[in-house]
């Protein structure tokens, strides 16, 4: 059977059924509104009943698409999309060129006098030393600020146990205890000990010091 007249066979069905349902519509309308309104609802209803299941059920794509017997048309095939273009290569920036150490930079520390040379062994000059403490024993060097009790055991193991041997030190002393200060350099200039040494040598006392003394430091 052709395409043709299945639809017609499909739109009789559904005008049949369209104009039963219009007919129950009718009589069930008829008790409520009188004849003449109730058949109005009716021919209202199995029309558009009608009509949608006609384009619901008779109506095929096919031939709304390709009339004629064009249904069996092929489509075309869809246009592929270009292929993306290959990203290009990254390319590692050129690493820069590493600056051979020198021994002097190697050996060389920061400027902790400030006298505009570098700090090492040989700057300044070295104060006198004693070999061991006066009578009546070391000062307490913990008592400057700055000098802790491992610093304490370089400064005497230097030959230095007494304030005014810090408190007298020149320039250049400062510069070359600062410089040979083992995991330590420039801690003399950096925490003004010649100037706390100064005021315990004269038997006074600092705000760091008292602390010391009441055992809140160390």
């Amino acid at each position: 059977m052709s395409h043709s007249g299945n639809s017609n066979n499909c739109t009789a069905i559904c005008w049949i059924i369209s104009a039963l349902i219009g007919l129950l519509a009718l009589l069930w309308a008829k008790g409520q509104v009188g004849l003449f309104v109730a058949l109005l609802i009716g021919v209202a209803f199995a029309v558009i009943l009608g009509f949608s299941l006609t384009r619901l059920f008779c109506t095929g794509e096919p031939e709304a698409i390709f009339p004629d017997g064009a249904a069996s048309a092929p489509r075309p095939a869809p246009t592929p999309a270009p292929a993306p273009a290959p990203a290009a290569p990254k390319v590692a920036p050129a690493a820069a060129p590493v600056k051979a150490a020198s021994a002097d930079d190697a050996a060389s520390t920061p400027d902790f006098d400030g006298d505009g040379v570098q700090e090492g062994t040989g700057e300044g000059s070295q104060p006198a030393a004693l070999s061991g403490p006066r009578d009546g024993g070391a000062d307490d060097l913990k008592q400057i600020k700055g000098v802790g009790p491992k610093l304490e055991q370089q400064l005497n193991a230097l030959g230095f146990y007494h304030f005014d041997q810090i408190a007298g030190w020149s320039a250049d002393e400062v510069a070359w205890v600062d410089a040979n200060l083992k995991g330590f350099k420039g801690r003399v200039s950096r925490d003004g000990w010649a100037a706390q040494a100064k005021i315990l040598a004269t038997g006074g006392e600092t705000e760091f010091s008292k602390r010391v003394e009441d055992g809140d430091v160390y």
